[in-house]
């Protein structure tokens, strides 16, 4: 069983915020004299009160945590987390507050990785933007390529280094429609010890740059733990050969969630998602694959991998006690080459149960457990995986 110990450590207003309670001051006779409150009275009250909103008062609602994580990939790790909350327009109480989240992350495998992502919504509504810069150095492993490998293929063991820049702009266009066009870089560096186990053309070593478009109809409340609405995407994205690209291919996909409050504290959402690559030569690190801590969360992410992919996943959640929570969810996914070859007897089962603890005001610390057809993956992260 995996054990959780978070701490939780302010930057400022710890001192400022301390209660003074009056003592009598015997050695004088009269008068009183100030006591601070003690470290872990202090800590207890920090940590009582850090999912309060108060971006309304603050002009940038931060907060820290520190403590152990684990997953199926990555195994035992330390993981720090600064998150944070913040508003363009303080006044516009209607507008969601805007967030960002800067994480660092070691393992007892030699995983480790470095990143910052977030969201920010301008005064009005009507523009978003989103982003991320991440790396990552990850011993992993390669089963192969498409259902047949991943089921009964040999495990091959290599390190993976990835660098990560994404920016996407949101237009909203109004009744909840936007549209948005975004940037992303990507530059993948395997280690030798796999190169004799890739197909023929296959290479170590890729950098692409992507230009996408993007149709999105978007009404939930909260993007990081949404309680109604309903968010669906279509997207496309070309990486072609003149912006660094080894070859050109294109991928499309297609995501659909809702979310229903069922009754006092319980939530269903519903999420389908689908990747599509189109190109005589998409790259192996480019492939669509199941597994992690969003989708199919029971699965060694990478272990099912191939040109496209398809997941259904229904979740419950329901809050408990104050601030603690459990979610319940079943998944299916697919991997194929084309439409053509679809086999459902391929379909991959998924069932899980997961813990929640709300951090700040609606983001939560999630500790996920999946069971799939190889076996059980476990993950602890932060904000729901749809």
């Amino acid at each position: 069983m995996l054990m959780l110990c978070l701490l939780y450590v302010s930057l400022m207003g710890h001192a400022a915020d301390s209660t003074v309670v009056q003592m009598p001051d015997t050695a004088r006779g009269s008068g009183s004299v100030p006591v601070r409150e003690g470290f872990f009275r202090r800590l207890y009250r920090y940590f009582d009160q850090s999912n309060i909103d108060r971006t309304g008062q603050k002009r940038f609602d931060i907060s820290f945590a520190v403590g152990p994580n684990y997953s199926t990939n990555t195994k035992f790790g330390l993981g720090i987390l600064a998150a944070g909350l913040y508003r363009m327009d303080r006044s516009d109480t209607l507008l969601s507050p805007s967030d960002v989240s800067v994480f660092g992350n070691v393992s007892t495998t030699g995983y480790y990785q470095v990143g910052v992502e977030g969201n920010t919504f301008f005064p009005g509504g009507r523009h978003r933007l989103g982003y991320e810069v991440s790396f990552y150095s990850q011993p992993t492993d390669f089963w192969g390529i498409g259902y047949t490998a991943g089921s009964t293929g040999t495990r091959r063991s290599y390190t993976l280094k990835q660098y990560r820049m994404r920016a996407d702009y949101k237009y909203n266009m109004g009744r909840n429609c936007f549209i948005s066009g975004g940037v992303s870089f990507f530059k993948f560096t395997a280690g030798r010890s796999i190169g004799r186990w890739l197909p023929a053309g296959q290479k170590l070593d890729y950098t692409y740059t992507g230009l996408g478009i993007a149709f999105e109809y978007d009404s939930r409340d909260f993007i990081p733990n949404p309680y109604r609405g309903a968010y669906v995407k279509i997207h496309a994205q070309v990486f072609p050969a003149g912006l660094g690209s080894a070859e050109t291919f294109c991928r499309f996909g297609f995501s659909a969630d809702c979310y229903r409050r069922l009754w006092q504290g319980g939530i269903l959402a519903c999420d389908l998602t689908a990747e599509f690559n189109a190109g005589k030569a998409v790259p192996w690190v480019m492939l669509s694959e199941l597994g992690g801590s969003r989708r199919m969360r029971g699965y060694y992410k990478g272990r099912y991998r191939d040109k496209n992919s398809a997941v259904l996943q229904v979740e419950l959640r329901q809050k408990i006690y104050r601030r603690h929570g459990v979610a319940m969810w079943a998944a299916a996914g697919n991997v194929f080459p084309d439409f053509k070859r679809i086999a459902f007897a391929h379909t991959l089962p998924e069932i899980g149960i997961g813990y929640r603890f709300e951090f700040k005001n609606r983001i939560n610390i999630r500790l996920d457990m999946g069971v799939g057809r190889n076996g059980t993956g476990i993950n602890f992260n932060v904000n729901e995986a749809f």
